[in-house]
């Protein structure tokens, strides 16, 4: 089976996950490429080594430009701070390396286009990580919207949930500054919801929205992995310049209603991410804490029965799951990683475009700050004017 040799720039938390999926994709799916670990790079030298050394990596980097620039490297992923994507990205597509890169695409839609535009011009693949899109369940809620099961649509109502900042003495990291994220939990939890809109119902037509940032200054931190820092709160303050909170309506090209909650002050809610879907014939429910399982309700059951019923999305005829457990048994968080990768493989291997792609990214970013541009102006703004 052929193999692609991957070089990855960031080593921390989507680090962490993708690495995880590199490792034991051939393990659970032989039938397709296998992804070579050749390089992993980090600016601190003494993190960057010891992620090597525990993911599995051959070898690490400290600059990213020799990662990119190497001619062993076939794929270049970029888990990096959203502040680095572009320019990584543009001169890995003009050394003709495959591009993966993690969600937001980059700060802004001219920079995605740019991004889309280079990857073209290059004539290399291109993914962007969208990773909730292949939990076996949503799948599943894909496959009855396609195949009409769920008759016209009339709803999708999406929320994710997070409570990770309600403290207001928790330390300013790098995604509640704007110049590096781009955006708060509109740009990072929104954007997967957006994603998630696309993908089972289509493209948005109009949006109208609204923001809060409830906690104006925070501690600088002392050091930061991942979702946790540490720091005083003593320590001298720096303004939050992002959004703790964006909701917003949309009205999709099929005719749809839609309605969407980004937000890092629920408190009790961990990772709730979560969509309805009505449709004439039926309805779903999914929340990504009991990511197995899919509640349906169809319209056409007796009407002693009606009712949402669970579906476990583990047998073989749900997708990817021929790969994994007997029936029953279920999988995690890091599994959606692995079914990522697979499609990226699986796109290699086909000389295809790998889904989602760059295109879906600079399509998220156009809902993004169509969203940010209804809040500044308040009123309904056009995808189209974006």
């Amino acid at each position: 089976m052929k193999s692609y040799r991957v070089g990855m720039v960031g080593y921390k938390f989507m680090g962490k996950a993708h690495s995880h999926a590199y490792r034991d994709l051939p393990m659970f799916f032989p039938q397709v490429a296998v992804p070579q670990m050749k390089l992993i790079c980090g600016r601190d030298e003494s993190g960057v080594s010891a992620a090597s050394a525990q993911f599995g990596w051959e070898g690490y980097v400290t600059d990213w430009r020799e990662l990119v620039s190497h001619p062993e490297i076939d794929i270049v992923d970029i888990n990096a701070p959203s502040d680095a994507h572009k320019e990584i990205a543009l001169a890995a597509a003009e050394a003709g390396k495959h591009l993966f890169c993690e969600k937001p695409l980059a700060l802004t839609l001219a920079d995605t286009r740019e991004m889309l535009a280079a990857a073209e011009a290059a004539g290399v693949k291109h993914m962007v990580g969208f990773n909730y899109r292949f939990a076996p369940a949503v799948q599943l809620a894909k496959k009855l919207v396609d195949e009409g099961r769920l008759g016209e649509i009339y709803h999708f109502r999406a929320w994710f949930l997070q409570d990770w900042i309600v403290d207001p003495n928790f330390p300013l990291v790098w995604r509640l500054q704007k110049e590096i994220a781009g955006s708060g939990s509109h740009g990072d939890l929104g954007a997967h919801l957006i994603d998630l809109a696309h993908f089972l119902i289509g493209d948005m037509h109009e949006v109208i929205g609204m923001s809060e940032t409830f906690v104006k200054e925070r501690p600088l931190p002392t050091s930061m992995t991942g979702l946790s820092a540490k720091g005083s709160a003593d320590a001298p303050r720096g303004p939050v310049t992002v959004d703790d909170a964006t909701l917003f309506m949309a009205r999709f090209a099929c005719g749809a209603l839609g309605s969407f909650e980004a937000t890092r002050f629920a408190p009790g809610h961990r990772c709730t991410n979560s969509f309805e879907i009505n449709g004439s014939k039926g309805s779903v429910k999914f929340d990504f804490e009991r990511m197995n399982e899919l509640q349906v309700y169809f319209t056409s059951d007796d009407e002693d029965v009606q009712g949402f019923r669970r579906v476990l999305a583990t047998d073989p005829s749900h997708a990817y799951m021929d790969a994994w457990w007997p029936a029953g048994h279920t999988i995690g968080y890091e599994h959606t990683f692995i079914h990522e990768v697979v499609e990226l493989m699986r796109a290699l291997g086909e000389d295809r475009q790998p889904i989602p792609n760059f295109a879906d990214g600079v399509k998220c970013q156009q809902v993004l700050e169509a969203v940010e541009q209804s809040i500044v102006q308040r009123r309904w703004v056009s995808i189209n004017e974006v």
